[in-house]
């Protein structure tokens, strides 16, 4: 006789591609999302090491490169919001006494009971989702810290557990922690256009990159790091990844992401009396030479369009200059160094 039927197990639908999704959302460091996904696929397939954090990541490079935003694009990803990430900016922690606060005052200290720990379980499951229980902690410009934050990390980076000031312990072990820093952005800079200034980097990456190359520049890194930290602090690094400089088709892309933002913005915000825009080549010009540098890659970016193009459309939207369903043409200014604003009719 036959024996009982077996059961169909339903089959699990894979996960969207994570690797895509950084990529699309971090323009021009491919190779910095190929180095990180790998530590989400593991902890996922329940393969992640024990006893330590899913992943830990020294992320180096220029300013405006896509540091933190990598953290912020990963919490989207994982978690549905940028803003699921513990972040401890590593500049109010300059002195000494200052990295005390991460961790709380030990019981009979003064101001044990007022002092509250900035590192504790309950911050780290509040940035957790149901979709994901991974917690993803930023560091950001670690170097600015004090000498006490790496002696800090290291039980942390070691064996995923923080000890407070009230004996109680914080488990790191379903975390990935990022530090950022700009250490060797300098160097970084003068290796890429040794003769003529890092602006000719902007106007020819494929010149820069042969005379560099993305080696060099994250062997630059490295040199300041082993430098700055000890030899044990950084031997609990599982990656040390270096972002390069961004080319003008990248920062090109950034903008094309920006606007894209703006008008979804709009799209949502206003809803029936939506309109839609029209950007043109002089204008993009303006905003990628007003927003964008060699000292800060694309950081100013955001804050150029806000000034230059969202708090103008917003005052004609306020002086019911624009009606719904038309469409605003952006032009490049008669000086120059403004744009232009033309309401169209649908």
């Amino acid at each position: 006789m036959p024996g009982p039927p077996i059961p169909i197990r339903p089959r699990r639908t894979p996960p969207p591609n994570l690797l895509d999704q950084l990529t699309r959302r971090v323009i021009g460091q491919a190779h910095a999302m190929a180095q990180i996904v790998p530590y989400v696929q593991m902890l996922r397939s329940g393969l992640a090491a024990e006893g330590r954090p899913v992943g830990v990541f020294l992320l180096l490079g220029p300013t405006g490169t896509g540091k933190t935003k990598t953290v912020e694009a990963l919490a989207d990803a994982l978690h549905g919001s940028e803003k699921s990430v513990l972040k401890v900016d590593c500049g109010e922690f300059q002195m000494e006494h200052e990295v005390a606060k991460l961790i709380g005052a030990p019981p009979g200290y003064l101001g044990h009971r007022e002092t509250q720990p900035l590192l504790t379980q309950q911050k780290l499951s509040a940035v957790t989702s149901e979709g994901s229980n991974l917690s993803l902690v930023l560091f950001d410009e670690i170097e600015k810290a004090a000498p006490s934050m790496s002696r800090l990390l290291l039980g942390v980076l070691d064996k995923a557990v923080l000890r407070l000031g009230d004996n109680t312990s914080v488990n790191f072990e379903r975390s990935m922690i990022f530090l950022t820093s700009n250490l060797g952005a300098a160097a970084m800079r003068k290796e890429l256009c040794p003769d003529f200034g890092f602006e000719s980097l902007m106007e020819s990456p494929a010149g820069a990159s042969a005379r560099g190359g993305l080696a060099k520049l994250a062997s630059i890194g490295m040199g300041e790091v082993r430098r700055k930290f000890s030899p044990e602090f950084v031997n609990r690094i599982d990656a040390v990844i270096t972002y390069q400089p961004l080319s003008a088709e990248s920062l090109n892309e950034i903008l094309d992401q920006q606007l894209a933002l703006l008008e979804k913005h709009i799209r949502s915000r206003l809803e029936e009396r939506a309109f839609s825009l029209k950007v043109s080549a002089g204008a993009r010009g303006l905003l990628l030479k007003l927003g964008t540098s060699p000292e800060f890659g694309a950081r100013e970016l955001k804050r150029t369009i806000l000034r230059k193009l969202t708090q103008p459309l917003a005052a004609l939207v306020e002086s019911g200059k624009v009606e719904p369903q038309s469409c605003v043409r952006v032009e490049r200014g008669a000086g120059g160094q403004s744009l232009e604003l033309i309401v169209e009719e649908s």
